[in-house]
């Protein structure tokens, strides 16, 4: 391109770019009345999305079609799910009013690129789903509360077992073409296993070679790649391991604890780089910028897209996710700096108001803190009060859910779905059982949903490393707890 026509292009896109950052700080209605969204700006930028997918609003500021459909369980019958206006959020409404009474499931996810690049039911890979024929579960359509500029949304909420697939795309990188992804995902919803993913996949659902694909990947797995700490991470899954950086292993990134997280991955001959965000404020952290892994230059990538599996379809995975895209191209930073503005300008944010993030759980008789011993991961691992420090074993999310949750994919949980006197309170895999969910309730005591019994201090014990159990509640202060950040 002659110089002087590059230079129009870049500041009509940088006008674009310029408008969208403007969004922040503007307000929630003034960000959904913009004429320009997240593929807009990478359009703008040189690099089009070419899938786009999203429950909780329009990725074009002209875009004005569906986002998902639902399938509700009473009838079989289908409703696609729209906005409120053109460029702007969910009509989750339309949802709430087609799902009344009955389950509702996310049966497709639509493509807003106009590719047709839709996201369906997984089929088996490798590894078999757990519905019927070795297919993946379809997410329920409820099951992921949220708000995006003052109005109702809901996610896709993946438990293992949940999973999203397109064998058959349109447009999308292949071999070592360049390719941007982002995925804005719950940061407090994720576990250690394979895989959390989204992006561009093998067509055929085998891990038979490494370099066949590349997604991001949001979890805390440590089986191949992992960084600093007890995780979350971004990380890329490339097959054949996941990657935090050039090594195998452990590579220096930092864990993650927003709420909201903005997560990229993108891909080039022999580069790659990792960055990610706070979806809800702030700008974009670069968590790696280098070559190639050894045996992934050049990539061979196969252009499927999937959603909440790996690339053999593997369904150990769990986490939520709102919005994404795949781009033709290596966006640049400025595009993706603008892109992050755009989404926090969305208005991300919890339903019913924004829980607790990482508190420490303070004992009223005795000032210490409830900690998982030794800072154990192990399922079962019975809780305790301890000296009140700064690990990560002490710091406690109480999200919408009603879930009290330590390490981001370990909930408090009454043993055994227990709901007799002196039921050991433990740590176990998040899995959405009443047995846990608690009631932080505004007289101190903490009661769980399914045995009405207080979070005890047995025997009214003070001292470093007493058990906790459920009790019946009797106002005594081994009963009483405050949530302290």
């Amino acid at each position: 391109m002659p110089l002087g026509k590059l230079r129009k292009a870049l500041a009509v896109g940088a006008s674009a770019l310029i408008a969208a950052a403007g969004l922040v700080g503007s307000g929630a209605g003034a960000a959904q009345a913009a004429g320009s969204q997240s593929c807009d700006i990478y359009a703008a930028g040189g690099t089009p999305c070419v899938a786009a997918h999203s429950t909780t609003r329009a990725l074009y500021g002209a875009y004005n079609g569906s986002l998902y459909q639902v399938r509700r369980s009473s009838d079989n019958t289908t409703r696609d799910i729209g906005l409120l206006s053109e460029g702007g959020v969910v009509n989750a409404a339309a949802q709430d009013s087609f799902c009344a009474g009955t389950t509702c499931l996310i049966s497709i996810i639509y493509d807003q690129s106009g590719r047709g690049n839709h996201l369906t039911q997984a089929p088996p890979g490798y590894w078999k789903g757990p519905a019927a024929g070795g297919w993946d579960n379809l997410a329920n359509a409820t099951a992921a509360p949220i708000t995006i500029g003052g109005q109702k949304a809901y996610g896709v909420r993946v438990e293992p077992g949940t999973g999203y697939r397109n064998n058959n795309t349109n447009g999308v990188a292949k071999g070592d073409q360049p390719e941007g992804i982002y995925a804005v995902v719950d940061g407090t919803h994720y576990n250690q296993w394979c895989c959390f993913d989204y992006g561009n996949a093998q067509t055929d659902g085998q891990a038979d070679a490494p370099a066949i694909m590349e997604t991001v990947y949001f979890g805390a797995n440590k089986q191949w790649g992992y960084g600093d700490g007890a995780g979350p991470w971004i990380m890329a899954d490339l097959e054949w391991g996941l990657f935090s950086g050039v090594n195998a292993g452990h590579n220096t990134l930092p864990s993650i604890n927003h709420r909201f997280v903005t997560a990229m991955v993108k891909g080039e001959p022999n580069h790659w780089a990792i960055r990610g965000g706070n979806a809800q404020s702030g700008g974009l952290t670069n968590y790696f910028d280098g070559r190639r892994p050894n045996g992934y230059n050049p990539m061979k990538k196969e252009g499927a897209i999937l959603l909440g599996i790996g690339g053999d379809n593997s369904v150990s995975g769990r986490g939520t996710f709102f919005e994404g895209v795949m781009t033709s191209g290596y966006p640049t930073a400025d595009t993706e700096n603008a892109v992050q503005a755009n989404i926090t300008a969305a208005g991300y944010a919890p339903s019913g108001g924004t829980p607790q993030q990482g508190s420490q759980i303070v004992g009223g008789q005795s000032n210490r803190c409830v900690e998982v011993p030794n800072s154990s991961t192990t399922n079962g691992t019975q809780v305790q009060i301890w000296d009140c420090g700064s690990g990560a074993n002490q710091r406690w999310t109480s999200t919408s859910g009603k879930q009290l949750q330590v390490y981001g994919n370990k909930c408090l949980d009454a043993s055994g779905q227990g709901t007799a006197n002196g039921t050991q309170v433990i740590i176990w895999d998040c899995n959405g059982g009443t047995n846990q969910q608690w009631n932080v309730n505004s007289n101190g005591t903490i009661t769980g949903v399914q045995s009405g019994r207080c979070l005890d201090a047995n025997a009214a014990g003070t001292a470093n490393g007493t058990k906790l159990i459920l009790w019946s509640c009797n106002g005594q202060a081994n009963q009483r707890w405050s949530l302290r950040s």
